[in-house]
């Protein structure tokens, strides 16, 4: 059943296939873990229980129009904010493209990182705007373009490159201030040192 491809998986489970849907399950479960992880570690398996819980309310709702990979992580920051938002007082403004990670969430030191390169750029991401996080951890390490970051963020794509390159000149800042590797001489360097490292810590 891995052969198949995600659509064929969701039209056997629409079908009433259990085995089928278990596979989707454990296809993606890895990169929506690691989603989540640099958010709300401890809070990750409950945030992915919940977001294919919601797939499977949700998985007739599918239309095609985008990858299902994408309609997954969609699924996946609506489940995110949701729980953010509930951690706030109901007097709060929340804006997803302002506050960060850092300011929402009080988190241990991570064990995610398996070099200190790895870890400062985590550690850099959690102090940005929460929207500007998932696009470069999409960008970065779920190899999401344009097109499918779109999707996700339900936004018109010429939005999303504006947003994306903003990101990357953020993280680089955030990155400056923490003295980091020399190869970040450009935003382009930062990129393929950024995604080198997503595949050493993967």
């Amino acid at each position: 059943m891995s052969e198949l491809s995600d659509r064929a998986l969701l039209d056997q489970w629409r079908g009433g296939d259990a085995d089928a849907g278990k596979a989707l399950f454990e296809r993606h479960f890895d990169s929506i873990f690691g989603f989540f992880a640099t958010k709300c570690s401890r809070d990750a398996d409950d945030l992915v229980q919940s977001t294919f819980l919601a797939l499977l309310k949700a998985r007739d709702q599918f239309r095609g129009e985008s990858s299902f990979r994408t309609y997954l992580f969609t699924i996946a920051r609506h489940e995110l904010y949701h729980l953010l938002r509930t951690r706030q007082r109901k007097d709060s403004k929340l804006d997803f493209e302002l506050s960060s990670i850092a300011e929402l969430v009080t988190t241990p030191g991570t064990k995610l990182a398996r070099n200190q390169d790895y870890q400062r750029m985590v550690e850099a991401m959690q102090r940005m705007a929460v929207d500007q996080q998932i696009l470069l951890e999409l960008h970065y390490w779920e190899e999401m373009d344009i097109a499918a970051l779109a999707e996700v963020f339900e936004a018109p794509a010429a939005t999303i490159r504006t947003r994306l390159h903003r990101a990357r000149k953020a993280l680089r800042e955030l990155l400056e201030r923490a003295a980091p590797p020399a190869a970040l001489e450009t935003l382009e360097t930062m990129d393929a040192w950024a995604k080198q490292l997503a595949g050493q810590n993967s």
